[in-house]
């Protein structure tokens, strides 16, 4: 979620309140709807769209905001590989997944000591299903596009026919 803080210690909730003045429920409201790269770019946008345009206009929070979330995707890729033992692919999905070849590839890049290799130019395709590895990297990464709307009937297809 672009708009909330990430990992963080509970017992700062209290901290914040006491040191802010403001009451627990106006700092886990700060944490869901004001943190994350909203917050590192200064309430610019929780939309990677309008973060990688100002960030190319040259808005430096813009720019750190989107370093950050991929450093913190390459961290929890790189733990989620430990509690398993490694991985046989990284796939890329949903809005951001699909769409921002910018994002993948500084997620990648952070993962290249793992021999994940990017071909750039496969990269940069969008709207259907890819490998955008290179044939030779040791992890496949793959990017597969949603169809939300369709999980979403089909649910619902699935509920009203079991009644």
């Amino acid at each position: 979620m672009g708009t909330r803080c990430g990992d963080i210690d509970p017992a700062v909730v209290e901290f914040i309140c006491n040191k802010e003045n403001k009451t627990a429920s106006e700092v886990l409201l700060m944490f869901n709807k004001e943190s994350g790269v909203y917050g590192l770019s200064d309430g610019l946008s929780s939309d990677f769209r309008d973060l990688e345009k100002a960030a190319n206009e040259g808005n430096e929070l813009a720019a750190n905001a989107e370093h950050i979330f991929a450093y913190r995707v390459a961290k929890y890729i790189g733990s989620y590989m430990v509690a398993m033992g490694g991985v046989d692919a990284i796939t890329f999905t949903a809005g951001l997944g699909e769409n921002d070849k910018n994002i993948r590839k500084e997620i990648c890049d952070y993962l290249a000591f793992l021999g994940v290799k990017l071909d750039e130019s496969k990269n940069d395709l969008r709207g259907e299903e890819v490998v955008i590895s290179t044939d030779d990297s040791k992890i496949k990464v793959l990017v597969v596009p949603t169809n939300e709307e369709l999980a979403i009937a089909r649910e619902t297809v699935a509920l009203v026919s079991n009644k």
